[in-house]
């Protein structure tokens, strides 16, 4: 009997530990998954059509799109984050009216800073660099066209808010460098600053 007894505290205790090793290993999980809403506002820098006057400015419009971001902690302060999405429509803009249309995919990789990794409350700072493509272009009925590829830096900052191990609520803002020529005919006839502040919303789920 007093065997049993022993045995049985034995299992008790092994599954205990455990039990305690697994919620340890999920409290200290390294992967970050955020959804986020995102407010794309972009700058409209472009240099005038031709080269002089302030008038004939390529910009494209502002628009609210969809995010997922996946983060890795190295360190509790220390973590790495890829920014995606799937190809955004947007329309170009000459002197506000619409000229065209075309898609980018603006994939970003940011290193964080992350102040406060054990409070609720938890700022954050980043830095990075940003690859954008961009596809389906239509301009002046295929008369002009745009530079295919863009890399740029990107800065960051936001902070994460805690409501559970897992669950957390996410405020960001990104400012982020995507530039592009315009071509017509072979020559460059402008040079876009797209050059977007990024507001986003949304909630995380750490594994």
């Amino acid at each position: 009997m007093k065997h049993a007894r022993v045995t049985a505290a034995a299992m008790i205790m092994s599954i205990a530990t455990l039990a305690m090793g697994h919620a340890a290993a999920a409290e200290a999980s390294p992967w970050l998954v955020r959804l986020r809403a995102v407010h794309l506002d972009p700058a409209d820098k472009s240099d005038p059509v031709g080269g002089t006057g302030a008038a004939n400015r390529l910009t494209i419009d502002s628009k609210t799109i969809p995010e997922v971001d996946v983060s890795y902690f190295f360190t509790p302060q220390f973590a790495a984050e890829l920014v995606l999405t799937y190809p955004q429509k947007h329309d170009v803009l000459l002197d506000g009216k619409s000229i065209g249309t075309m898609k980018h995919l603006p994939p970003t990789l940011l290193a964080q800073y992350h102040f406060l990794p054990d409070a609720q409350f938890r700022p954050y700072v980043g830095a990075g660099l940003n690859y954008t493509t961009m596809s389906k272009v239509h301009i002046l009925n295929g008369a002009a066209g745009l530079e295919h590829k863009s890399f740029g830096l990107a800065l960051q900052a936001g902070a994460d808010f805690t409501l559970d191990k897992n669950w957390s609520l996410n405020v960001d803002v990104k400012k982020v460098q995507i530039r592009s020529d315009v071509n017509s005919a072979g020559a460059i006839i402008s040079k876009v600053k797209v050059d977007p502040v990024l507001l986003a919303v949304g909630v995380g789920y750490r594994f």
